[in-house]
């Protein structure tokens, strides 16, 4: 067939027709590229279709290799007119002309890094505990904006002999390691953070019986890591690089960028099981106390702690006796925030039964919750070792959104609720407009004597006990609700939160031995990527997902991620990480 370099084009798009003259090398991009300039179609919405004969059939695919066509022999059919196409899809509207198409091949790697997906971390030999940690931290903006400019102290640096900047040179590792993953296109090795990690934690570096490195526990080094962060980010203006607009407030207690971001401000509560506040003069009577010095009531201790992490307790329990069953993380949780201790009791002069109840008394922006998959069983019988450490199989689900309410002390319960209900109160409000608004479409429609039957239908909708209508009622609420301040919950949390958290970023953990297997990172993939469609049967959204196997890194969807529960040899969650959603 004769070849030809261009053809001019007819396109038919709605009431509108454009010509072009089109060159065939371009591809199908170029077409779309070219249509998507002079409509403001996305390319990825366009269906083109050909009207003049001997062109392609059906909806013209991006795959399809124009070179295949005899466009010589279409414009012959056509009388050497132009082709014709039809173009389907909505444009946007067009605010000037676009700028030149730039192609990755003519970008510097740094700027091909920015629009290709994330760079993995090449393994280092049993390294995999490392990397996928590094990968869900650097999905933290709040830790990375914080450590942007750090510089270390010399002040620790015996610490680490002649290395300057002692535990600091670990955060400097870190940062260096997110900046060269964000300019590579290819994975990188993390070689400087492995080498001063082993050089400050000399049991990341131990070695098995062949001289191999050996496997390293994931949360041990994610927490690791944060403590030693916490030493070195304890100025303040490092805080505020973090979280800019936290005040002293807002930290309550958080004294470097790692309890802003991650700490929890656990309040706990003891109370002893043998006297019942509510009744102490019967329970003292049944301990032969003596009635009449006054009724004996052991006072509640409560204490606050810090915590960067939550657990969710998958055993059921902590003793072989108990029958809870965990089947989702939020009853894990809440299993592992209660319990008992045996602790002495002023008041009976012996120790007791006590009960142990915690709750959250300050929020963070980031949740970091750990799956108790692992657990030491001594080996009594064994003549090489103590005992080993297992794993726990047994499938828990969790969900891509986390409401920590119940999780929560009475005083950010109590602020939590203000937010919940004037957000409740702005929907039903705007519900009943809707109602309203429909009711009135409808009363046109109707004849004069269907009219009375529809107003009452609103009025009825309206009305409240008081004689007002339940629209001005709900304005009410809603004013009321705003002028109440409540004290805030948190760093660095959104305006009006409601205590709810998304997923994303999980550690998996894959195998049955725990001092082996292998682990890798899923993060949410960030930007704007159109209408995100449901999961099926659900109403989660299923959008994008990488998936971090060290070097490799493949896309995946959130109902991949929510299938990490377990109860397989399959990769399951270890440790999921929840942002404050917006």
């Amino acid at each position: 067939m004769k070849m030809v370099e261009s053809v001019p084009l007819k396109v038919k798009w709605g009431k509108e027709t454009l010509k072009l003259d089109f060159v065939i090398a371009s591809g199908v991009k170029g077409l779309k590229t070219e249509l998507e300039e002079k409509t403001g179609v996305p390319a990825d919405r366009m269906k083109i279709m050909p009207k003049s004969k001997g062109l392609w059939k059906g909806v013209l695919k991006d795959d399809f290799d124009l070179s295949t066509v005899d466009f010589s022999a279409a414009m012959t059919k056509a009388s050497g007119k132009e082709l014709q196409i039809l173009l389907m899809g909505s444009g946007s509207k067009l605010t000037g002309p676009k700028t030149k198409t730039v192609f990755l091949e003519d970008l510097p790697p740094d700027e091909v890094a920015k629009v290709r997906e994330p760079s993995g971390l090449v393994n280092l030999g049993n390294t995999c505990y490392m990397n996928s940690v590094v990968q869900c931290l650097r999905a933290v903006p709040e830790l990375r904006k914080g450590i942007a400019n750090y510089t270390p102290s010399t002040s620790n640096s015996h610490l680490l002999g002649n290395a300057a900047g002692g535990t600091g040179s670990l955060v400097v590792a870190l940062r260096d390691t997110f900046n060269n993953l964000d300019r590579s296109v290819d994975a990188i090795p993390p070689t400087s953070l492995l080498r001063v990690s082993r050089m400050i934690f000399p049991q990341f570096a131990q070695r098995g019986p062949q001289g191999q490195p050996k496997q390293q526990d994931a949360e041990e080094f994610l927490s690791t890591m944060l403590a030693t962060f916490a030493e070195n980010t304890n100025r303040r203006e490092t805080i505020n690089a973090g979280l800019s607009s936290s005040t002293d407030e807002e930290l309550n207690g958080a004294t470097n960028l790692i309890d802003a971001v991650f700490g929890l401000r656990m309040e706990e509560t003891l109370t002893c099981d043998e006297f019942d506040s509510t009744d102490s003069n019967k329970k003292g009577e049944a301990m032969d106390v003596d009635a009449g010095s006054s009724a004996l009531v052991e006072p509640a201790v409560i204490k606050y702690d810090l915590q960067r992490k939550l657990v969710c307790n998958i055993q059921g329990g902590s003793d072989a006796k108990s029958t809870t069953n965990v089947d989702h993380i939020a009853e894990g949780i809440a299993l592992s925030l209660s319990g008992k201790i045996e602790k002495h009791s002023e008041v009976l002069g012996r120790n007791a039964i006590w009960t142990r109840k915690q709750r959250i008394a300050r929020l963070p922006p980031i949740i970091g919750i750990q799956f108790g998959r692992f657990y030491w069983k001594e080996t009594p019988d064994s003549s090489d070792h103590t005992g080993v450490k297992c794993k726990v199989m047994k499938p828990v689900a969790f969900s891509d959104i986390l409401d920590v309410y119940e999780f929560c002390s009475e005083s950010i319960q109590k602020s939590l609720k203000v937010v919940r209900d004037r957000k409740l109160a702005e929907e039903e409000d705007a519900i009943n407009k809707k109602l309203k608004g429909q009711l009135e479409d409808k009363e046109k429609e109707k004849k004069d004597d269907s009219k009375m039957e529809i107003d009452q239908v609103v009025e009825e909708t309206n009305a409240n006990a008081a004689g007002g209508s339940e629209e001005d009622a709900l304005k009410e609420a809603i004013a009321m609700s705003m002028e109440e301040t409540q004290p805030p919950v948190g760093p660095g949390l959104p305006k009006d939160f409601q205590g709810m958290y998304e997923l994303f970023a999980v550690v998996t953990h894959k195998g049955r031995d725990a001092d082996g297997g292998h682990y890798m990172a899923w993060v949410k993939a960030e930007g704007d990527f159109g209408n995100v469609k449901k999961i099926e049967g659900s109403n989660v959204d299923n959008e994008n997902w990488f998936v971090f196997d060290d070097d490799e890194v493949s896309p995946c969807k959130t109902e991949d991620v929510l299938k990490l529960k377990g109860g397989g040899d399959w990769h399951m969650s270890y440790l999921n990480f929840y942002r404050a959603k917006k």
